[in-house]
């Protein structure tokens, strides 16, 4: 199945689903995923031998979203969950008490990065409670490491489809590799590697490929940044040249006008992939991380 059309089917599953989820009836492995990127992986692996529910509806912030009592019932029933701790509490505890068999917490595949005002990779401030940079998916190189492991818990789960989970996980590891080419080619040589974004969500987009974030809030959206803080972000930008303020369509650019108006900056969007909705730039992961990358480029003056 190709990866469009399986995002294509994640985001329709999500929205029939997101008022009242229930499991499907067909006799098929159900995957539950918590949020966006990590259906898109499993729907992508899955293909026809499963079925994949998203617990966070498009559109919808998933850092403090509630579940509903039928999605917490919905995991339960699960064959497999993916999820990672931290991002939402709710999800967390609930998925610890379904206690579903097979489950992949894709924060413990990887190396997490300390939350900081600015998303880097060094010790600071915790960002709103959150002491690690829940953002891991902006890292295609995450993305690879959690496919693998997406189509080995459901090997486990439903051996008589390993194959062809194992053949699906292959096909989007390439497409990931490729995207990541694209990135590190395409942010080669630019005027500037500094960006500078209403939240800190992209250290790991960052860290991967030589830039710097700075970010007027935390690493959730509803982080209230301090007069300081936006006059040190001004000074920033002024010294740096930066031409752009990036914003996100999930929430307000309130912060990101006013920096823009008063610097004569222009604004564009930077994507975190929480969730997606008609006013992404993409149907599909894919699609949406590369935009990130043509906003990025223009951003940063790159050839």
């Amino acid at each position: 199945m190709g990866v469009v059309l399986a995002a294509a089917i994640v985001c329709a599953t999500a929205l029939a689903g997101c008022s009242a989820p229930s499991v499907p009836t067909d006799g098929k492995p159900v995957v539950v995923a918590s949020m966006y990127p990590f259906a898109f992986l499993a729907s992508a692996i899955a293909g026809n031998a499963a079925d994949v529910v998203t617990l966070v509806p498009p559109g919808t912030e998933p850092h403090d979203y509630e579940l509903t009592p039928s999605q917490r019932g919905l995991l339960s029933q699960a064959t497999l969950v993916v999820y990672q701790k931290g991002v939402d509490a709710a999800v967390d505890t609930a998925v610890a008490q379904a206690a579903p068999e097979h489950i992949v917490e894709t924060g413990s595949l990887i190396t997490l990065l300390l939350a900081s005002s600015d998303g880097a990779d060094t010790a600071g401030e915790s960002s709103n409670g959150y002491a690690y940079d829940p953002h891991t998916w902006l890292d295609p190189h995450n993305m690879v490491t959690f496919a693998g492991a997406v189509a080995d818990a459901l090997a486990a789960a439903d051996p008589a489809h390993a194959a062809a989970y194992a053949g699906n996980a292959d096909a989007l590891k390439s497409q990931l590799t490729s995207l990541d080419a694209q990135f590190s080619t395409g942010l080669t040589g630019c005027r500037h590697s500094t960006f500078l974004t209403t939240h800190a969500a992209f250290g790991y987009l960052a860290t991967a490929y030589g830039l710097t974030q700075l970010a007027i809030a935390g690493v959730t959206p509803d982080d209230e940044p301090s007069p300081k803080r936006l006059a040190e972000l001004a000074a920033k930008a002024q010294d740096l040249g930066l031409t752009t303020v990036f914003f996100e369509t999930l929430i307000s650019p309130a912060y990101a006008d006013t920096l823009a108006y008063d610097l004569g900056l222009r604004i564009d969007v930077l994507d975190p992939l929480e969730s997606v909705t008609s006013a992404s730039r993409g149907a599909d992961y894919m699609e949406i991380m590369a935009s990130n990358l043509q906003a990025l480029r223009q951003a940063n003056g790159c050839p």
